[in-house]
């Protein structure tokens, strides 16, 4: 049950404060975890999407499991773990933002995770990450 790593390293050409607000509004997540719906169920201390939200995440046939923001720097950081139902365990994932070129912005994107039985994060793994690069893809904002 060793402990797998996905690292995204991704340029956008919009600004850092545009891709911050996008990607730290739960329900704007769906697309880019398709074919999982996401959607905020606890609000957050100091934001409705900040440290101390959760998200319930559904997927087709499977149990939901929930997602708890765990620090949230605006336009900077976004951590987060997943806190029930999952098939996961030693969770977290972080998103770095910064500025790039002319206007532009960069996504550092790191998710670490064990699986709870053998050969679990393996296989979550390859899915996960192709399902985030895919939407990461596509975004248009």
């Amino acid at each position: 049950m060793g402990l797998q790593r996905i690292e995204i390293d991704k340029t956008f050409p919009y600004p850092v404060d545009r891709l911050f607000h996008h990607l730290s509004q739960h329900e704007n997540l769906s697309a880019l975890f398709a074919p999982i719906r996401v959607r905020r169920v606890k609000t957050g201390i100091d934001d409705p999407n900040g440290v101390g939200s959760v998200r319930r995440m559904t997927l087709p046939l499977a149990p939901a499991f929930e997602e708890t923001v765990t620090d949230f720097e605006p336009d900077q950081r976004i951590a987060y773990r997943i806190t029930r139902g999952s098939p996961l365990r030693d969770h977290h994932g972080e998103m770095v933002f910064s500025p790039h070129g002319e206007g532009g912005s960069r996504l550092q994107y790191t998710i670490v995770f064990r699986g709870k039985l053998p050969l679990v994060g393996a296989l979550v793994k390859p899915a996960l990450e192709n399902g985030i690069r895919r939407g990461l893809n596509k975004l248009r904002l």
